[in-house]
C-alpha cells in the first residue's frame, strides 16, 4: 500500500510540475482587436517564442473593467489594442512600466514619451469614410472629405457611431475637430459637428461594425469609420470605396500594455518585443493596419501610401484631457436633434 501511495504521490508531483511548467509558458491576453490581427500576430508570436497564448476577445471597455476588477489578483498579462493615453490617464494604477529594446526600431514619433506604461505597436486610420458606390452613383454625389457629408442629398443616409459610447466614433469626432475649423478644436469645428449631427437625422449606431457593414450592405450611402475594417470590406470584393478626408486624416497608434502584477510578466515583455521587431512589424505592414515602423513597405494592394494622403497629427494628451467635456457637448448636440 505504501508503494502504491508513494507512486501516486510521485505521479501527482510530476503532474503538478508539468502544469507549472506549462503555466510558465503561457501568455493571457485580453483584447478588442480584429480577427485579422489576431490570426496573423498570435500564431507568429507562438512560433517564434514557443509561448502559448490564451486570448479572451472583448470590447475595450470590458477589457479595462475586467482588469480593474481583477487588480488584487490579476488574471491577464496583457491588454492588446484599445490601449492609449486616455485609457492610461483614467486608470494609471493598472499597468506595469516596460520599455522594449526594440523601441529604437520604430518611428520616433510613435516611441514612448514620459509614459512608459504602454507601447505603440501599430496604426489605425481614424479619419476614414466608406462609400457604397452604387448608392452614391444613384444619388449623384461625390465624397472627397468631411465637407461633402453636409450635402443635403445625404441627410439620413450617413452611418455613424456615437462618440460617447464608441471608441472609433470618438476618434472620428476628434479628427473632425482637428481639421474642420480655422484652428484645431475651435468653435468653427464645433459648428461643423452640429451640422454633421443634423445630417445624421437621428441615426446613432451602437457598434463600429454596424457602420461599415451597414454601408457595404446598402443601408447607408456613406459610413464614418476607420481604416482597418473598411479596407477589409474593399479587399473582400464589396462594391465600396475607401476615402481619406481631403481635409486631413489622423492615424492613431494602437498600443499594448502589461497588466501590473501580471502572472507571466516576462512572457508579456516578450510579446511587446515581438510586435516591435522587424518580423512583427512586417506582419502589421501586410495587414489592414499600418506598422509603426514606416520604413517597411505596405504589402496590402488596397491601402494607399501616406504620400497620397493628407496625414495630420492629433494632440493626443489634449484630446484625452477634454474627453469628458467634449463627449458631454456632443451628447447635448445629439439630444436636441
Amino acid at each position: 500500500m505504501k508503494k502504491i501511495l508513494c507512486t501516486l504521490l510521485a505521479v501527482a508531483l510530476l503532474a503538478t510540475a508539468a502544469l507549472a511548467l506549462a503555466d510558465d509558458n503561457v501568455l493571457v491576453i485580453y483584447s478588442p482587436n480584429s480577427d485579422t490581427e489576431v490570426d496573423n500576430i498570435i500564431p507568429a508570436f507562438e512560433e517564434a517564442t514557443g509561448i502559448h497564448v490564451d486570448l479572451l476577445s472583448m470590447g475595450t471597455g470590458e477589457c479595462v473593467t475586467r482588469i480593474d476588477s481583477e487588480k488584487d489578483n490579476p488574471q491577464a498579462d496583457v491588454m492588446w489594442g484599445g490601449m492609449n493615453y486616455g485609457v492610461y490617464v483614467q486608470h494609471p494604477d493598472l499597468w506595469a512600466e516596460y520599455t522594449s529594446p526594440n523601441e529604437a526600431l520604430i518611428d520616433e514619433g510613435y516611441r514612448q514619451g514620459a509614459v512608459k506604461a504602454y507601447t505603440n505597436s501599430n496604426l489605425s486610420g481614424s479619419g476614414c469614410l466608406i462609400i457604397n458606390n452604387e448608392l452614391a452613383k444613384e444619388l449623384g454625389v461625390e465624397i472627397k472629405g468631411y465637407a461633402d457629408l453636409l450635402n443635403p442629398a445625404l441627410k439620413g443616409k450617413i452611418a455613424s457611431g456615437d462618440p460617447t459610447k464608441s471608441s472609433s466614433a470618438w476618434a472620428e469626432l476628434t479628427n473632425m475637430l482637428l481639421v474642420m475649423g480655422d484652428e484645431p478644436y475651435d468653435e468653427k469645428a464645433w459648428e461643423f459637428v452640429e451640422k454633421f449631427v443634423e445630417q445624421l437625422d437621428g441615426i446613432q449606431l451602437d457598434s463600429s461594425s454596424a457602420v461599415y457593414k451597414g454601408t457595404a450592405d446598402g443601408e447607408y450611402v456613406v459610413g464614418v469609420s476607420y481604416e482597418d475594417p473598411c479596407i477589409q470590406m474593399l479587399a473582400s470584393g464589396a462594391d465600396v470605396s475607401v476615402v481619406y478626408p481631403e481635409e486631413g486624416t489622423v492615424w492613431l497608434p494602437a498600443a499594448t500594455a502589461i497588466v501590473k502584477g501580471a502572472p507571466h510578466e516576462a512572457n508579456a515583455q516578450a510579446f511587446i518585443d515581438f510586435q516591435l521587431s522587424n518580423e512583427g512589424q512586417s506582419i502589421y505592414a501586410n495587414l489592414t493596419t499600418r506598422a509603426v515602423n514606416s520604413s517597411l513597405p505596405l504589402g496590402n494592394e488596397f491601402m494607399k501610401p501616406f504620400s497620397e494622403i493628407n496625414v495630420v497629427y492629433e494632440d493626443i494628451p489634449y484630446c484625452a484631457e477634454h474627453k469628458t467635456e467634449w463627449q458631454a457637448r456632443y451628447a447635448e448636440i445629439r439630444d436636441r436633434r
